[in-house]
């Protein structure tokens, strides 16, 4: 399974060795433009895995973009809390849009020239396969094979700039190595639109040449037809969706929530890039191999046993790790293991990106998600403990070392230091795929009609598939209780995919597609002031609060049992998460004990903690809208300032 990155952490060196003033030179060893490298299958081969060792870094797909860029939206927090973590240049900051400037944080120009890195070689691999003798002239066999080849590197550069376009919006647009002819060519910011017009047609050509996944030997540790097909709808979604602008555009409509200077628009014809992302995600429905895992839990399981998925393939595309040489997923998020002497060896930081107890009140009492994707404990000891009205703090458990392997697991038991899981970082699964056929279906058509190039089924029976997978019985009453108009159907949809996708990458950019980030950031916090209900209290001499009165909805004071005497585990089917057990009281509980709720006011959570949530977007921003984030000055500087920040930066 993971024989790819054998060759690609070999290649990867050679990215980190490139040391370039300019972040777009980065040239790769001479013999990779020579006539002899694209004209062999096997060596065309390295450069691929090249590409795809350049996705394992830290500062691309193994760290920052799955686990700390994709902060902070309604349901997904970075770690820090309280004015004082949000002062200093870092994600605490940044990802809460405090204190955001080009010159302080470092990481900005570490993501910037690691991901223009990868898409140099991918320009690399696709002007060398377009030009070769081999693609044009070999046999049948080598041509398809180099033709997949050239369809991963097709993909894997959409993937790239999508995702620098969600962070910076108008970016400098690269699709040529650098020569010696080009290379002191000046750089200048090119609009995000021509930009995903660009992507969209190579992904349609690369959807042509790549295979399904389980054919021709392509896993899904590889891009397939079916992430070619996915990735295109995803980027045809944001050229139809609300972005903030440099400056206003002729024929777009403008937002109602929206800057003076730095509008927030969309293409008034958004439509018609739905009409062309809707046979997309049918052809993945109707004919790719990908349905979703009867059990949500399997799937992450699988997920964290680095076992590929070859009865349902859910998962559409995982970028491959290593153990011990890649993949932070489930050391920087997922289920905390605290300190020495765990149950399974070194413990982890885990508490990058969490989530809240807003978001663990929205699910369906039943729901099989939410104990898996809101965990409001941790492992120390040996133990699990309660974290004590914590209701920001809850930690995301899809991914979890006690589902890890056996031989992670014994280099773990005896490891002083952290050791990288090896996790797969999952790019697109099934059910996102659902989701936004359902969306678009919805924005066409309405919930229950059909549309042209559709895949059969409906807007409310693909959403009905994501739901009903999460419950132990088939929800009919609710889909059928869903609204049959498209607003409120597709409100039904936004709150599916947090339910479904929350710390997988793909709340925020949604949100701000669909213009809806401030708007559900807001209510996410007014979920929180009405559920603790507080009417009045007065100030100790130590600041803590006393006199409480509150209107309560949420328990001020949780009661469980635990598992056996040894109170090691506790039994979470007997928390009062809503109320004690009907005919029961708190004495009823054997091996009982207790800590305070989410629903007990304290001074922290309501005056430090919940105002410098993302406050420098919802409280008072500067800009109205303005998610994105500056190019950095060191950027600028090697750029030789041929391109500039905009947006009040």
């Amino acid at each position: 399974m993971k024989k790819i990155i054998g060759i690609a952490s070999i290649m990867l060196g050679l990215v980190a060795l490139t040391g370039c003033d300019d972040f777009l030179d980065q040239n790769s060893p001479s013999e990779q433009n020579t006539e002899t490298v694209y004209n062999s299958t096997y060596y065309t081969g390295y450069v691929i895995n090249k590409i795809y060792g350049g996705l394992t870094q830290d500062a691309t797909y193994s760290q920052y973009i799955p686990i700390v860029w994709s902060t902070n939206s309604d349901i997904e927090l970075v770690d820090g809390r309280g004015a004082s973590s949000t002062t200093a240049a870092s994600e605490r900051s940044y990802m809460n849009y405090i204190n955001v400037t080009a010159g302080g944080w470092s990481k900005i120009t570490t993501l910037w020239t690691a991901m223009y890195g990868v898409i140099e070689n991918c320009n690399l691999a696709i002007d060398g396969i377009r030009d070769s003798n081999l693609y044009a002239n070999g046999t049948k066999e080598q041509r398809t094979v180099m033709g997949q080849y050239l369809g991963e590197a097709l993909t894997l550069r959409a993937m790239l700039y999508l995702d620098l376009i969600r962070f910076f919006g108008d970016i400098p647009m690269k699709m040529e190595p650098t020569t010696s002819d080009n290379v002191s060519d000046p750089l200048t910011k090119t609009d995000r639109d021509e930009i995903l017009d660009y992507l969209l047609n190579d992904l349609a050509e690369a959807a042509e040449l790549l295979p399904w996944a389980g054919r021709n030997g392509y896993s899904t540790e590889h891009v397939t037809r079916g992430y070619a097909k996915a990735l295109y709808a995803q980027v045809a979604l944001l050229r139809g969706g609300w972005n903030i602008r440099e400056t206003s555009k002729p024929g777009y409509e403008t937002a109602s929530y929206s800057d003076g200077t730095y509008p927030t628009q969309r293409d008034q014809n958004y439509l018609e890039f739905y009409k062309k992302a809707l046979p997309y995600l049918s052809d993945i429905i109707q004919n790719g191999p990908h349905k979703l895992n009867p059990s949500f839990e399997n799937h992450w399981q699988l997920v964290n046993a680095c076992e590929l998925d070859v009865n349902y393939y859910e998962d559409i595309f995982q970028i491959p790790m290593l153990m011990n040489t890649s993949g932070e997923l489930g050391y920087t998020i997922g289920t905390r293991y605290n300190g020495a002497g765990n149950v399974y060896g070194y413990g982890n930081s885990s508490a990058k990106q969490q989530t809240t107890a807003m978001h663990f009140y929205s699910y369906k009492q039943g729901d099989l998600r939410r104990d898996i994707s809101c965990q409001p404990y941790q492992w120390s000891s040996g133990k699990q403990s309660f974290a004590a009205n914590q209701p920001l703090q809850l930690y995301i458990g899809k991914w979890d070392q006690k589902w890890m392997n056996e031989e992670w697991q014994a280099v773990n038991a005896v490891a002083s230091s952290k050791v990288m899981t090896g996790v797969d970082c999952v790019r697109m699964r099934y059910s996102q795929v659902l989701l936004m056929y359902a969306e678009i279906l919805n924005e066409l058509a309405g919930p229950d009609a059909s549309y042209e190039g559709w895949a059969g089924i409906t807007a409310r029976e693909a959403l009905a598939q994501v739901h009903n997978r999460a419950f132990a019985t088939a929800q009919n009453d609710y889909i059928a209780s869903l609204p049959s108009s498209k607003e409120g159907f597709f409100n039904a949809i936004v709150d599916e995919e947090g339910w479904e996708l929350v710390g997988e990458g793909i709340r925020k950019f949604d949100l701000e597609r669909w213009n809806l980030l401030v708007a559900k950031i807001k209510e996410a916090k007014q979920t929180y002031y009405d559920a603790i209900g507080l009417i009045s209290y007065d100030t100790k001499e130590d600041g803590s609060a006393t006199n409480i009165k509150q209107d309560n909805k949420w328990p001020t004071r949780f009661y469980f049992n635990y598992t056996d005497d040894t109170k090691s585990v506790i039994d979470w089917n007997s928390v009062n998460w809503y109320t004690l057990t009907e005919g029961k009281s708190a004495a009823d509980f054997h091996c009982t004990d207790s800590v305070n709720g989410w629903g007990r006011f304290t001074i922290e959570q309501y005056i430090t903690n919940m105002p410098t949530i993302s406050a420098g977007l919802v409280e008072n921003p500067t800009v109205i809208n303005r998610y994105l984030l500056p190019i950095s000055t060191s950027t600028l500087s090697d750029a030789n300032n041929t391109i500039s920040n905009s947006y009040g930066f």
